[in-house]
């Protein structure tokens, strides 16, 4: 069966845009094609860009016709979380109201995009804030997890469109942002692959801000190479230790570390067990495989638990920024600003100094090893009903959070990438973290794993009709 359009390899369609065997309208064509015919009702933008977005196509066909060439990311469908600010697309970052009109000034990271003339498909919807990792928002709706045709399943937060663009087929790249695993948990919960990178790498200006201290752009494909090459379109331009992705290694000359502990616990159903068949498959193919546990992993799952920093310093932005919004607050996302308000300021900086000494250790003990490996979440994607109950949503919430959090609080880089399917028949994913600012050489790990266990067509398939 032929690959659709906007699941072909990124390095394909850049082919095709140059060689002329595929125009950027025909690929613009094809996301608008999926939007109507199962991307609306998989609800993943908040702002539909379409008939903009052909426009645009036309006018770079034009360009390309010419010769002209702005970058590697030229004539690609891209979806963009609504927590960016973009150019002539309002900003509500999940909120119930638009946001003033500096929030659609572009920061480096859009700038940077933008400059490459990509087609920009739509703003994706956000957990409020940012501040969820199931991907529900009281305002305008969770987006379907177009993996279960029955039951309206999260599809993981808070970049909770943005996964879900990518399988709905509307995008070819989408952007998102991460404080506590808000690309690892929708990239995990829908089958495709996510890059958080090292905080301070890119530019988080004029990205509306959850936790000055964790946020960090990144980047959801369909395959690691996919990643690998937008991530050597824009990481020149955005980061001051800018290097192209390396060589894709042998599995053979890599070492992993596999905690026995912590990252293991209160797994659905298949879910470790996909993990660990990914695991043996590696070792099986010439990786070295050894037992390395994180240190501090209670410490700082205790520290989360208590709302780490993002709750007092989103309170902060709010409270200076945007006092009119607290009111309309999301009760999932009020509930955890009232308890920051009465944070004291030596607390606030004490978990500061916990979170700056968990980073130094965990950065130590990464050295032994290439990366360490973990289940990405370790829930299965919970129906809405299932978060309807009192204190459902925010149990199932810290869960979802617990593993990919962690490299935040631990200062890394990491990457999620599917590796098979959990006892619900929902897609599980394999996270691989590294050493803060080792991004470019995580990915080319990340290529040598998808090149021994398979895309996320190879091993999903493609998403159900009827979702």
């Amino acid at each position: 069966m032929m690959t659709p359009t906007l699941q072909q390899p990124l390095r394909t369609l850049h082919k095709a845009l140059r060689d002329g065997s595929l125009t950027a309208v025909e690929i613009t064509e094809s996301a608008i094609q999926a939007y109507r015919t199962r991307g609306q009702q998989d609800h993943a933008y908040k702002t539909w860009n379409g008939d903009a977005a052909l426009a645009f196509a036309q006018a770079t066909d034009a360009i390309l016709q010419q010769g002209g060439d702005a970058g590697s990311l030229m004539g690609v469908p891209v979806s963009v979380k609504d927590i960016y600010a973009v150019p002539g697309l309002p900003t509500y970052a999940g909120s119930s109201r638009r946001l003033p009109s500096e929030w659609e000034t572009p920061g480096p990271v859009v700038s940077t995009l933008l400059n490459q003339l990509p087609v920009i498909m739509g703003k994706t919807h956000t957990v409020e804030f940012a501040f969820g990792g199931l991907g529900t928002n009281a305002h305008h709706g969770a987006p379907r997890n177009p993996w279960d045709p029955v039951a309206h399943r999260t599809p993981g937060g808070s970049s909770s469109g943005a996964g879900v663009s990518l399988a709905s087929g509307t995008a070819a790249l989408a952007f998102g942002t991460d404080t506590a695993g808000s690309v690892r948990v929708p990239a995990s919960m829908t089958g495709t692959v996510g890059l958080k990178t090292t905080a301070g790498r890119w530019s988080t200006a004029q990205i509306v801000p959850l936790s000055t201290t964790l946020d960090t752009p990144g980047l959801l494909a369909r395959r690691v190479d996919d990643l690998a090459f937008a991530f050597d379109a824009l990481d020149p331009a955005l980061s001051h230790s800018a290097g192209t992705v390396p060589k894709t290694p042998d599995l053979a000359d890599l070492t992993f570390g596999v905690p026995e502990t912590f990252f293991w616990d209160d797994c659905s159903p298949g879910i470790a067990e996909a993990v660990t068949d990914a695991i043996k498959q590696l070792e099986a193919a010439g990786a070295r495989i050894v037992t390395l546990e994180l240190p501090n992993t209670d410490d700082a799952f205790t520290l989360f638990q208590q709302g780490g920093v993002a709750a007092a310093e989103l309170a902060a932005f709010l409270h200076t920024s945007l006092p009119d919004a607290i009111e309309a607050l999301d009760p999932n996302v009020a509930a955890r600003i009232a308890a920051a308000d009465g944070m004291p300021g030596w607390e606030y900086v004490r978990r500061r100094q916990v979170i700056d000494q968990i980073s130094r250790t965990a950065g130590e003990q990464l050295s032994q090893v290439d990366a360490i490996l973990t289940p990405t979440v370790v829930i299965t994607p919970p129906t809405l009903e299932s978060l309807e109950p009192e204190g459902a949503y925010p149990k199932a919430n810290m869960k979802a959070l617990r593993n990919t959090v962690m490299a935040n609080f631990m200062g890394l880089c990491a990457l999620t990438l599917p590796i098979g399917k959990d006892a619900a028949n929902m897609p599980v994913g394999l996270q691989v973290m590294a050493g803060p600012w080792q991004d470019a050489r995580l990915l080319a790990i990340g290529k040598a794993i998808e090149e021994r266990l398979g895309n996320s067509l190879d091993i999903l398939g493609q998403v159900p009709h009827g979702a």
